[in-house]
Formats: structure tokens, C-alpha cells, sequence
């Protein structure tokens, strides 16, 4: 699922690119106003991508990952449900 994410990031982010170029060597040619919008188009082409790269999918189980932290993780443990109160110290 992640190859395909980033698969559609990078199209997202060559379509950008591609906008922005057209715009402003070829179309600002014939008419300054279209490759304006061209590249206001492409303005909001990152964001998007940013977004859809960095969604998470069903199948990313990425709450279930440890912290590093072994009295944190054990608390979250805890509170799942997936280990019973810790004896007291």
C-alpha cells in the first residue's frame, strides 16, 4: 500500500511541475490569465499530494507500534486491555 501511495505522490507532484512549466514557457503566450490559473492550479497540487501520501490506510496498524518507551508502553498496554494492572512496587 505504501508503494502505491507514493506512487501517486510522485504523479501528483509531476503533474505540478509539468503545470508550472506549461504556464509560464509555453501558455502565457497566447494567454496570461489561463497560465495564471495554470499555476494557481498547481499551487494547490502539493498540499493534496502531502496529504494523500501521509493518509493512513485500514491495513496500517501504526497505534499498535511500541514508543520506545517501556513504562509508557506498559501503561498503554494497560489501558487496551492487552496485559492486566501492573503489581504494585
Amino acid at each position: 500500500m505504501y508503494a502505491r501511495r507514493r506512487h501517486v505522490y510522485f504523479v501528483m507532484m509531476g503533474t505540478c511541475i509539468t503545470l508550472f512549466v506549461l504556464a509560464w514557457s509555453v501558455v502565457r503566450l497566447w494567454s496570461v490569465p489561463v497560465a495564471v490559473g495554470m499555476c494557481v492550479v498547481a499551487m494547490v497540487i502539493p498540499p493534496v499530494a502531502a496529504m494523500i501520501a501521509n493518509r493512513r490506510g485500514p491495513e496500517d496498524h501504526w497505534w499498535d507500534d511500541p514508543s520506545g518507551d517501556p513504562q509508557s508502553d506498559e501503561w498503554w498496554d494497560e489501558l487496551d486491555g492487552k496485559k492486566g494492572p501492573r503489581p504494585p512496587r
